[in-house]
């Protein structure tokens, strides 16, 4: 009881002077980094976060790419992050969340880079098989943004409206959408499954039940490949685990990120209860 509300309290009083553990943030091929509104404002009372927009779709950096006829594949990705890791946080090890897309860029990263990881959480990350579902293609090309919502969520009553007026704007945005294709054509074909038994850091993947998009089984199958990896599935949910169900994935991030030996399916009570790391 004592330890409990020793845990109440070191969660309410403000700390003294610390740098917190930098958790970077790899949102996926349909969002932008805004996309973490629901998870970012709760991670921040505890990390250090960074959200690099390496997927900007309208950006002059990926424009200019495209205009000398150069790939926009994974690789790409990878190196625009580890490029943005060096020059501007500059605090490793690293915390890596990444969904869906963002799961192949944090996993070859992981392997490329495995100094600079401490631990990683894949949210229905692609990649994991041969073959994978991509209604956003026909969606954007289709201007069929219903397709898309339904697609991705397994309760469109939870999508927020501001991001359905979002990507109203986009579809109407021949640069973004041009940008996204190109995107969408270079990494659509990169599997990570062959890399995920280099993956040296604990690693925690998160499936969804209904996710229409990454097969639950093949994640699953893929969570088995990983050397020191956690699987869990999220009951009742599409492929956007952190904006549909967002309670549980803040502090489900939360729990594996700061625990000394975090469990897949935690307790209520260290969901609760989870304290974070700093630096000094």
């Amino acid at each position: 009881m004592v330890g409990t509300w020793l845990a109440w309290f070191h969660r309410l009083v403000p700390h003294g002077y610390a740098r917190r553990q930098p958790l970077i943030l790899i949102n996926g091929l349909a969002e932008q980094a805004e996309s973490w509104f629901r998870n970012a404002p709760f991670w921040r009372r505890y990390f250090e976060v960074h959200v690099p927009n390496i997927l900007a779709y309208d950006g002059d950096g990926l424009h200019q790419r495209i205009a000398q006829n150069r790939p926009v594949d994974v690789d790409y990705l990878v190196e625009q992050l580890h490029g943005y890791l060096q020059m501007y946080v500059q605090a490793p090890p690293y915390h890596l969340v990444a969904a869906s897309l963002g799961g192949k860029v944090a996993v070859e990263y992981a392997v490329r880079y495995p100094q600079q990881v401490a631990r990683v959480v894949l949210l229905c990350p692609s990649g994991m098989g041969d073959a994978e579902r991509l209604p956003i293609v026909e969606g954007v090309r289709r201007s069929d943004l219903k397709a898309l919502v339904e697609s991705v969520f397994y309760n469109p009553g939870k999508i927020d409206l501001r991001l359905l007026d979002y990507y109203k704007r986009q579809f109407a945005n021949r640069r973004w959408r041009s940008g996204l294709l190109r995107t969408i054509r270079g990494t659509m074909e990169h599997c990570v499954r062959d890399r995920l038994p280099q993956v040296q850091a604990p690693t925690l993947l998160v499936s969804a039940s209904h996710d229409q998009i990454v097969d639950p089984a093949t994640a699953e199958a893929g969570a088995r490949l990983l050397p020191r990896g956690q699987y869990h599935c999220v009951p009742q949910c599409g492929h956007a685990p952190q904006m549909e169900r967002p309670w549980l994935i803040n502090r489900l991030v939360l729990h594996f990120l700061t625990s000394a030996e975090p469990s897949p399916r935690p307790r209520l009570a260290q969901l609760l209860l989870a304290r974070p790391n700093t630096i000094l």
